[in-house]
């Protein structure tokens, strides 16, 4: 209405309003009313472009490389920017020119570059063994390029995710990684069979050893048997020669009882002679019929019979007939009963 109008920038945007050449109005995220006829208004977006990039360069040792990966970039500086390209909308709210469009091609050819000039500095090999190392430095290289620094561009990121050789090239180098592969599969089949090898060595030693130390134990149980059957031998004869200590000294003793009885009864007897002796001394040129009433003075009657028996024998010859009546006989008879 009469010119005026109102616009609304997004809090990522950073909106300038230009009038007479000179900024009036600036700042992220504002909202306003203009006079459009007199007024120009810039709108820088802040917000973080992530862009990919593969391209094709080649090395020191002219090896041809794909490089495959992606920076990340946002405007820091929207006023420095907006002197350098067009950034100014059309009443529709569009862009009045192509070049904020332009702006992540800008980026990529510096990139694009930077990897030129680093990857002029590395062969093939070492290429692929620092990717890393090759992203960081190019990162670090692309953050102070002029191309960017003068755009007041701030580099969030940038990695490479894939540098790929051509086909022949990644053959060629894969055949001596793949050999080492193939020897370091031989070596662990090897290794493997060597180990299968020692364990099985490992385990007849163990069972070797183990029946040492059976045989061991069991020789150890027969010589502590035999120990055991020697000792027993020993107690026994040990035993044995007690027992036979003991019969010797009982013997001994036996035959110093024998010895001692023998003594005794010599003495007895010598005393017994001694005695008849001098009784037969002291009954010398006595008469035998005194001394023999002497002897029947305390006989019994049976020893008084027996002297009567003994006289009639003496003189049988003198004697022409004796006769014992039955009363004698039975009488003798109950006597000796």
């Amino acid at each position: 209405m009469f010119g005026f109008r109102y616009i609304k920038s997004a809090p990522s945007d950073y909106l300038m309003q230009v009038r007479d050449g000179q900024v009036v109005r600036e700042g992220a995220g504002l909202a306003f009313f203009y006079f459009a006829p007199r007024s120009t208004l810039v709108s820088v977006p802040t917000t973080v472009n992530e862009v990919p990039f593969m391209f094709e360069e080649i090395t020191r040792d002219f090896q041809s490389v794909t490089l495959q990966g992606q920076v990340s970039f946002r405007i820091s500086d929207p006023k420095l920017i907006s002197q350098q390209m067009n950034y100014a909308l059309l009443p529709s709210g569009s862009y009045a020119s192509d070049e904020p469009e332009k702006l992540p091609l800008r980026v990529l050819n510096a990139v694009k570059a930077q990897f030129r000039g680093m990857l002029q500095e590395l062969d093939l090999k070492g290429l692929l063994q620092a990717t890393e190392q090759l992203a960081h430095s190019a990162r670090q290289r692309l953050a102070s390029a002029p191309a960017i620094r003068e755009l007041g561009l701030q580099i969030i990121d940038l990695s490479i995710l894939a540098v790929k050789p051509t086909p022949e090239t990644a053959r060629a180098l894969e055949a001596p990684v793949r050999e080492t592969i193939l020897k370091e599969a031989d070596d662990a089949t090897y290794g493997r069979r060597n180990a299968a090898i020692e364990q099985e060595r490992i385990v007849k030693e163990n069972e070797l050893r183990s029946e040492l130390s059976v045989e061991q134990k069991k020789r150890e149980v027969q010589e502590n048997r035999i120990e055991s059957e020697r000792a027993l031998l020993e107690k026994r004869q040990q035993v044995q020669a007690q027992e036979m200590a003991g019969k010797v000294k009982l013997e001994q003793q036996n035959a110093e009882l024998v010895a001692l009885e023998g003594e005794n009864e010599r003495r007895e007897a010598e005393t017994r002679a001694y005695g008849i002796r001098t009784m037969a001394d002291a009954l010398q040129g006595i008469d035998p019929r005194t001394l023999q009433a002497l002897t029947m003075a305390n006989a019994s009657p049976e020893a008084m019979m027996a002297l009567g028996f003994q006289n009639l024998a003496d003189n049988a010859a003198k004697i022409g007939e004796f006769n014992f009546s039955p009363d004698l006989l039975r009488q003798l008879a109950s006597k000796k009963a």
